[in-house]
């Protein structure tokens, strides 16, 4: 309504049948529903009208379905209904499921407040500011066929017996034709957002937008995921390299070098140059591995369990490869796992078992240690946590006092094959 061309587009028109199919619905709606009232009066005598009462508000169904169609003309967002379907067919337990819901007895309010209330509105709106204007402006017509010329009825209240003064009627009546089209829009808006108040599904819309919720946070995951694997490949190909190739130019520089100050001072840079290099190495491995990447989780889990400070068994069996978001996950909750139980747990054993089963990858670490861990002590753990429940999945602690601790999680996916993934 605020651009300039509103009263010269589509949408007053748009409004206007808007209100006036409103006024239509509304007096078929109010004669249904008073007919439903007089025959359930006339046969509660024979009990009856009782059942036939407690059917009538399911009416508010039909309705409800026609005013979600109506909200098109003026409403660009589709309005769910929100029932639900029944768990076993037949009309009984239809029946019984609609008398149940929220969402049935709204729409009946609503029905009645629309057959009561809202289409005489509906129907004083296009009144005034449609058809007053437009007899206004067609007193000019008017005169000039039912008059003959010489007068001329507007809006049955005067006359008119001039020729200049049908005209300036006939301009008044574009004047105010102009600001009814505001007055149509500002009606049409405000009973279709009073219509989708009362008869949209609040558990409809609140189920939309945890669904886009959760698409938003996998979006997230899958970006966070991209750019680690853009980081461990940049430091791979890049700084590592460079880092390799200063430690074989300084060892080079090493033999070529008489013995003496300048080849002690070489020899500290060479050692330096490896130290950096491994930490470099270690930095990537920790950023996003590359043998998980190669190899897949089977084998990036045999490696975390190969350079854990205490000896870990293996029992990880898959047949194919989770999507890379589920394999990245379980990967780091396993590292995560080893790292707590090296370091808090006291253990002189762990395990690492796991598989794939009934659409479900899942994986459990275990260790002999003295028990007792804390997510929330600043283990790491909660984050990781949340993590795994962005991607469905249920990560559960067992650690009591004493021991052991059993750390299991569980992702729905199903795996594919490695030639798949590389593809």
């Amino acid at each position: 309504m605020a651009r300039p061309g509103f009263p010269l587009s589509s949408w007053p028109w748009r409004a206007a049948a808007y209100l006036l199919t409103g006024a239509v619905v509304g007096v078929a709606t109010l004669a249904g529903i008073v007919t439903v009232v007089v025959v359930c009066g006339a046969l509660v005598l024979v009990l009856v009208g009782l059942p036939l009462l407690v059917v009538a508000t399911l009416g508010g169904i039909p309705v409800a379905w026609v005013e979600r169609r109506r909200l098109r003309l003026v409403d660009r967002d589709p309005v769910s209904g929100g029932h639900q379907v029944p768990t076993v067919p037949g009309l009984w337990a239809w029946l019984t499921t609609r008398l149940r819901e929220r969402g049935t007895w709204r729409e009946f309010g609503y029905a009645l407040l629309f057959a009561g209330l809202l289409w005489p509105v509906d129907a004083l709106a296009v009144t005034v500011a449609l058809i007053c204007p437009l007899s206004m402006v067609a007193a000019p017509l008017l005169m000039a066929t039912v008059g003959d010329g010489h007068e001329a009825k507007v809006l049955k209240l005067w006359t008119v017996t001039t020729w200049p003064t049908a005209f300036g009627v006939a301009v008044l009546g574009l004047f105010l034709l102009g600001l009814g089209t505001y007055l149509l829009g500002v009606m049409a808006g405000a009973r279709a957002g009073l219509t989708r108040l009362l008869i949209a599904s609040r558990e409809g819309e609140l189920g939309a937008e945890v669904v886009e919720l959760a698409r938003s946070r996998a979006r997230l995951v899958h970006a966070f995921e991209a750019e680690r694997r853009r980081i461990e490949r940049d430091l791979h190909d890049g700084a590592q390299q460079r880092l390799v190739a200063l430690t074989m130019a300084l060892g080079l520089a090493r033999l070529d070098t008489p013995p003496g100050p300048l080849a002690d001072q070489l020899t500290r840079a060479h050692e330096e140059a490896g130290n950096a290099l491994a930490e470099l190495r270690e930095l990537i491995q920790g950023i996003y591995p590359k043998v998980l990447t190669d190899y897949g989780l089977q084998a990036a889990v045999s490696d975390a369990a190969d350079r854990c400070v205490i000896p870990v068994d293996v029992g990880l069996e898959l047949p194919g490869r989770p999507a890379e978001a589920v394999e990245s996950a379980a990967y780091f909750v396993v590292c995560e796992a080893l790292a707590n139980v090296a370091k808090h747990s006291g253990a002189d054993r762990a395990r690492v078992s796991g598989g794939h089963r009934d659409g479900r990858l899942f994986l459990e670490v275990r260790d002999d240690g003295r028990g007792g861990a804390d997510p929330s002590a600043g283990s790491g753990l909660t984050g990781l946590a949340d993590r795994v429940s962005v991607l469905d999945g249920r990560l559960a602690l067992t650690s009591p006092p004493g021991g052991p601790t059993l750390l299991r999680v569980e992702f729905p996916c199903e795996l594919t094959e490695a030639a798949d993934r590389s593809v």
